[in-house]
């Protein structure tokens, strides 16, 4: 009986060896697969290298830099000490004066500040008597997490004055500064308001990179590429022929996801669904020119996956989506006005969140129009070269 147990135990040990053996050699066999191919290798060892270096400065979660507004309607001591200590917070780097709440509403409604605060013309005399006083802090709710956490930075300063508020004048008083808060265009800061629309530009651009970069190596690897080179159709034809199926899939796509995000998630849409849509043309023309550059210059469907891969990766994390741009370092923020879904964020939140006019949406859309006419001649240059 052990006899028959060892044997059985060895055959076992030597079906399983074999078994390694065979998986080892495969194991081998897609590794120097992957490695011998040079664009491969140069893919797999390059961008992760780039991408350390640029990313680890722009994927932060802290929210710096910030542009702050002041409507001030008080000359006292009071406002001007803390308006002051605002300033030298590490965290606030732009202060701008606004005469009236008109350009109070205009500043965040044009995003050059985050978050404005308005001194009432008493504030000073009432915090100098022992009373409470009222200090209003106006939110850019499109920006719902980003405004959240400027809020607790605010709150905290406020917080530090009153106590010494409190020291100084020994008054019997919880709170000599009250805090009111109210958010432009999204009043509960509710982040499913900036989620949702952001994600609609999200899956669309990921949806149009994906059936535009597997399109020709799926040809190549398949066989029927050079069907297509013996065919009448000129490479531009090709190209249009990619490029539209596309762009009708990720609208149509785009138009599920919006209804979705209107009906379902009861986000509001106070916009133009026209101007919406024309923009979102131009932005899926860049991103198509993107997907088929990279199909272009890839051999088979594995390389075309790297290659977006290797796009996305840095486009999200440069978008604003993640963090905002106002965080990272100076040298890196223009680069993000190369990324399409950058502008394309401002303009979708802006139509789906606070109607914003066709002007706005133009200076937006422009940048992404210039992005489509270097990619897609870009792209038609690299398919032309590589039937060559």
């Amino acid at each position: 009986m052990t006899l028959f147990v060892w044997l059985t135990q060895m055959r076992l040990t030597w079906k399983l060896w074999e078994d390694w053996v065979r998986i080892k050699a495969l194991i081998i066999k897609e590794v120097l697969a992957v490695w011998r191919d040079k664009k491969s290798r140069i893919m797999l060892v390059a961008p992760p290298l780039i991408q350390l270096i640029i990313l680890s400065h722009a994927a932060t979660l802290e929210v710096k830099n910030i542009s702050l507004g002041v409507h001030n309607q008080d000359s006292g001591w009071y406002s001007h000490e803390l308006i002051q200590r605002i300033k030298g917070s590490p965290y606030f780097t732009n202060v701008y004066e606004f005469r009236n709440p008109k350009e109070v509403q205009h500043g965040i409604d044009t995003q050059e500040v985050i978050v404005a605060i308005q001194f009432q013309d008493d504030f000073s005399r009432l915090v100098a008597g022992g009373q409470s006083a009222s200090l209003q802090i106006i939110l850019d709710g499109r920006k719902s997490n980003a405004s959240q956490i400027v809020l607790g930075y605010l709150t905290q300063v406020v917080q530090n004055f009153n106590t010494e508020i409190l020291t100084y004048q020994g008054v019997d008083l919880s709170d000599p500064i009250d805090i009111q808060y109210r958010s432009f265009f999204n009043p509960n800061i509710d982040y499913i308001y900036f989620t949702v629309p952001s994600l609609v530009a999200i899956l669309s651009m990921l949806l149009a990179l994906t059936v535009t970069g597997l399109s020709v190596s799926r040809e190549r690897e398949n066989g029927t590429f050079d069907q297509l080179l013996v065919s009448p159709l000129q490479p531009w034809q090709i190209l249009i022929g990619k490029m539209i199926p596309a762009m009708i899939i990720s609208i149509g796509e785009s138009t599920l996801l919006m209804t979705l995000a209107i009906f379902f998630f009861e986000i509001p849409f106070v916009g133009s669904l026209l101007l919406l849509y024309a923009s979102m043309i131009v932005f899926l023309f860049s991103i198509v020119g993107i997907g088929l550059f990279i199909s272009s210059i890839s051999l088979t469907q594995q390389q075309s996956i790297l290659g977006t891969f290797v796009f996305i990766t840095p486009t999200m994390l440069l978008s604003g989506y993640a963090t905002p741009i106002e965080n990272m370092p100076t040298w890196l923020q223009p680069f993000t006005n190369l990324i399409p879904i950058k502008h394309f964020f401002i303009i979708i939140k802006g139509i789906f969140l606070k109607n914003m006019p066709a002007s706005e949406v133009f200076m937006h859309t422009w940048p992404i129009a210039l992005i489509a006419l270097f990619t897609l001649p870009l792209a038609g240059w690299m398919f032309k070269k590589r039937l060559e």
